[in-house]
């Protein structure tokens, strides 16, 4: 089958660093087009050259057999290529149809807008992805995934032939994966050739025809997804076996470090649980079941309205964060980019922003020098990929991002450290270097309490688990007897005894 568009040997260069080098990737009509590969792989790279924000240094693109290029995303929009970014691009005080026509709306002599045209084209839109409501709806009434729907829609309202589509289901919920997953096989029954970014790989084997691996900028293949087994692909992703995905390890616990005791608050309702020296407990459940605002409650984001939280035997009252990380408990936010990093600070003004106080000489004056080696210190033992220090954050990849907000999370010493989805949207081999220093700070005596949506990391990394339930603790297990199916039940509200499996 001839590729509907390809990108073919694209070289490009920044100062200091070649981000591609021989990338290609072809897009087929009716088939939806794996792209993955690691963090900082060169996938957003590709997707920017192919759009027009950057200008390849070398290669080739095929667009419908002939060869061009492309001044801009207008440029490439208006020839039928649509990209459907990872953060909504809507504006949620207008209603769908003029989200979908912004900049390009319908209009009658002397330039007044076509309203009653603009609604039907988008009704239209909407009926093509098999969506009830009217185009009339404010955006800011949609749930996050009929808004994806609306810049599908938009995407389509251009006559799209490509629809590149870059994480799409990080923050949707299943059913909402499952409604946006009809609507990618209608696409595709369609004609349209879909590019389908993901670090989920169970859902490149569920949506995907074929895929085409990044590593460290390069070309390593294009394969059938029904050719692949799942280590396989991980193995061409990273360049080596990942024969232990979840390497947990078993070392004795030491005293009780955290006391939960009858807690409540927003969402959470009566919750009681023990923390040791030396453990990682897990904390499962749907989403919506109060695992953060839990968290949340115990380090001082939200009020308690009940309970006791004792830290080394003794109650403490926590009413705001700064009280939480003045006492030892440290929280890593599951959305590092709205709460856990400052994007356009550096790396080190990031990593050591809430640790100053240890580097101060008195009268507010810091010891610059001593900040400099201590964030060189964290760099190097996270392994961290930067220029320098002084490089701004927002420009690392996603697993590097998270490899500063836990290292400015330790580097204020805490005695609890409560990981919040610390894997989200980051690449297999970036997690399993995360795994390894959760290892480390297990093995140095931490505290860790790790909330996460993967059943398979919950399982493979935790000694405990604890799976909530509206805002209860629905079932506790031992990590070295519980499955799936255990935790899915507790998951949607099967009350097990307190200590099953324990």
């Amino acid at each position: 089958m001839e590729p509907l568009l390809e990108l073919k040997d694209i070289d490009k260069s920044f100062p200091g660093v070649k981000a591609l080098s021989g990338a290609t990737l072809r897009i087929y009509p009716g088939r939806v087009m794996a792209l993955v590969g690691e963090n900082g792989a060169g996938k957003s790279t590709l997707m920017k050259v192919l759009t027009g924000i950057y200008k390849k240094d070398a290669g080739e693109i095929i667009y419908q057999g002939e060869s061009c290029t492309f001044s801009g995303p207008k440029s490439s929009q208006e020839a039928g290529i649509g990209i459907i970014h990872q953060e909504l691009n809507l504006i949620p005080e207008l209603t769908i149809a003029e989200n979908i026509f912004l900049g390009r709306e319908f209009t009658r002599a002397f330039g007044a807008i076509d309203w009653k045209k603009m609604y039907a084209e988008a009704d239209k839109l909407l009926a093509r992805l098999n969506l009830a409501y009217s185009s009339h709806r404010l955006v800011s009434e949609l749930s996050i995934g009929d808004q994806q729907m609306v810049e599908i829609a938009k995407v389509l309202s251009f006559g799209s032939k490509v629809i590149i589509m870059d994480e799409p289901t990080d923050a949707l919920t299943d059913t909402e994966t499952e409604s946006l997953f009809s609507v990618i096989r209608e696409l595709r029954d369609q004609g349209c050739g879909i590019v389908y970014i993901s670090h989920r790989l169970k859902e490149i084997f569920e949506i995907c025809d074929d895929v085409t691996v990044l590593r460290d900028g390069q070309f390593i293949g294009e394969k059938p997804v029904a050719s692949l087994k799942e280590d396989t692909l991980i193995e061409m992703m990273v360049g080596r076996k990942l024969e232990d995905q979840y390497p947990r390890i078993n070392i004795p616990q030491g005293k009780t470090k955290l006391n939960v005791i009858n807690l409540s608050g927003e969402d959470v309702h009566d919750v009681s649980f023990s923390l040791h020296e030396s453990e990682i407990l897990g904390i499962s459940g749907l989403m919506g079941a109060g695992r953060t605002e839990l968290m949340k409650i115990i380090y001082g984001a939200l009020p308690k309205t009940n309970g006791t939280v004792e830290l080394d035997g003794k109650p403490c009252q926590i009413k705001k964060p700064v009280e939480g990380l003045e006492q030892g408990i440290v929280y890593i936010s599951e959305d590092r980019k709205r709460d856990g990093l400052v994007l356009g600070m550096s790396v080190k003004e990031n990593m050591s922003l809430t640790a100053l106080r240890y580097f101060s000489r008195g009268m507010g004056i810091l010891n610059h020098k001593e900040e400099q080696l201590t964030v060189g210190d964290f760099i190097k033992l996270f392994n961290i990929k930067t220029p320098s220090m002084d490089q701004t954050i927002g420009f690392l990849s996603g697993g590097n991002q998270q490899k500063v907000a836990i290292a400015r999370g330790l580097m204020t010493r805490p005695k609890v450290l409560i990981l919040d989805e610390p894997t989200r949207g980051v690449d297999v081999g970036a997690k399993k270097e995360i795994y390894q220093l959760i290892n480390k700070f297990k093995q140095e005596g931490l505290s860790i309490i790790l909330i996460s949506s993967e059943m398979p990391e919950v399982m493979g990394m935790s000694d405990r688990i604890l799976v909530m339930h509206e805002g209860r603790i629905s079932g506790e297990f031992s990590a070295h007897n519980v499955t799936q199916e255990m935790l899915m039940a507790a998951a949607v509200g099967k009350q097990y005894d307190a200590q099953v499996g324990v």
